[in-house]
């Protein structure tokens, strides 16, 4: 329903405004006062104002500056009894949607109004389509491993049930884009998905973010401001890091979960929402509620559902399709064609356990993208730190440890392929050419 707010000092025209409006279907507010219809408008958006321009104290144009600084998209619709030329450039100039001159006529305060709110409405759609294209190239979870298709399909599973979700798994793992992807599945799609991470604030900056302030509530408050608890209303609050949360923070947030409402810092009026929480951590977090770190009824009220991301060492078959995922993505944007990768850098970014998880792969492919002159990623555009690693690789082959044998089969070959060359191989193998020549034969590495 189009949300509409009537100013006029005149009390007859402003109940003929509102009376009519309300039998066209919309939803009126109604004010005599221009210093009240800035107190409504900081506190709410609306999508279209009528406003007289003739008023005491605040007149049409600070209304009109007002609105167009908050909110660039909501359409005004000026109203005086002194028109003149000069009124009505001005207005156009500040972004006026149109200029009515009283007397009026019902009928075309219905015909400029139903145009404002058609303009309104179809802003709305291209900004919600936009979004969610946004927002679908952002949820591009790419994977072949059994257990990552298991919690994607545990995640199409749960998201329509809008129940409350713990991620959790090492930083970089994709915890995020897991919490997005739930959103995107979920009856909230159309909703917004905001995110916070609660390791980045003090306790008085997280509680100001999460649920705002009122006008005056400290010095400095001078606006009103939405928490964004009250800001993810209709849609899903994804909070990162949870076990960075105070015990006084976690307090309060423990009675959001359980009351729906909150207060926002200076309010006294509770403020009701209907917000799907998703919070994640890569901490232990059963070993923080023993430690008493974290509150036990926040953690059985957030951990209705938990998913557990693997690591990118668990995952190595998704490392090449990451690769060539982040290849393109990154020569796109750099306009380069960078689309190939040589065996043997692939190799190394296969055996290479990833501290910072997809995260740090990301990286590096980005910083290949940026230093290759050619067409394919070779060894040489890979950081120093990790060619250094291709000396000495376990790997665990199917989920089992390589015995000594597989391991010094698999030593010999590589140190072959690499020089080239018998002699120089059993010279670095600290073996005779002999010694060697046995070792192939018995493992079947001979040419």
């Amino acid at each position: 329903m189009t949300k509409i707010l009537v100013v006029d000092d005149e009390k007859i025209t402003l109940k003929n405004l509102e009376h009519v409006l309300k039998k066209e279907g919309y939803e009126v507010t109604a004010t005599q006062s221009g210093v009240e219809a800035l107190k409504l408008i900081e506190k709410q958006p609306f999508d279209i104002i009528l406003t007289d321009i003739k008023m005491e104290k605040v007149d049409g144009f600070e209304i009109l500056r007002k609105c167009k600084t908050l909110y660039p998209d909501t359409e005004v619709i000026m109203i005086t009894g002194y028109a003149t030329v000069e009124n009505a450039v001005e207005a156009m100039k500040e972004g006026a949607f149109y200029y009515i001159s009283k007397p009026f006529k019902l009928e075309i305060i219905r015909k400029i109004v139903k145009e404002a709110s058609e303009k309104v409405n179809l802003k709305k759609e291209v900004k919600q389509l936009r979004e969610q294209l946004d927002f679908r190239e952002k949820v591009n979870i790419i994977t072949q491993n059994i257990k990552m298709l298991k919690l994607l399909e545990i995640a199409r599973q749960i998201s329509p049930t809008d129940c409350n979700v713990l991620i959790t798994g090492e930083s970089g793992t994709g915890k995020e884009l897991f919490a997005r992807y739930i959103h995107l599945n979920s009856l909230r799609k159309s909703g917004p998905f905001l995110a916070i991470n609660c390791g980045a604030f003090t306790e008085e900056l997280l509680s100001n973010e999460l649920f705002g302030h009122e006008k005056g509530a400290f010095t400095g408050a001078t606006t009103l401001k939405k928490g964004l608890i009250e800001m993810a209303s209709s849609g899903t609050l994804f909070l990162d890091e949870i076990t960075e949360m105070s015990p006084t923070m976690q307090a309060k947030f423990l009675r959001v979960i359980q009351e729906k409402e909150f207060l926002r810092l200076g309010g006294t009026q509770p403020i009701s929402v209907d917000v799907r929480f998703i919070a994640a951590t890569n901490r232990d977090i059963r070993d923080e509620v023993k430690k008493g770190k974290f509150r036990e009824d926040l953690y059985y009220r957030l951990n209705v559902v938990n998913l557990e991301i693997p690591p990118l060492r668990e995952r190595k078959d998704d490392i090449p399709l990451l690769v060539a995922y982040f290849l393109k993505k990154y020569s796109s944007i750099m306009k380069k064609e960078v689309f190939k990768i040589s065996e043997e850098a692939l190799n190394l970014l296969i055996n290479y356990d990833y501290p910072g998880n997809i995260r740090e792969l990301e990286n590096i492919i980005e910083r290949a993208v940026v230093i290759c002159n050619s067409s394919q990623v070779e060894v040489e555009h890979l950081p120093d730190d990790l060619k250094e690693l291709k000396i000495q690789v376990f790997v665990k082959k199917e989920g089992k440890f390589m015995t000594l044998e597989e391991l010094e089969k698999e030593y010999i070959k590589w140190v072959l392929k690499e020089v080239g060359n018998k002699t120089v191989a059993a010279q670095i193998l600290g073996i005779d050419r002999v010694s060697l020549w046995r070792k192939m034969k018995n493992y079947d590495l001979e040419d």
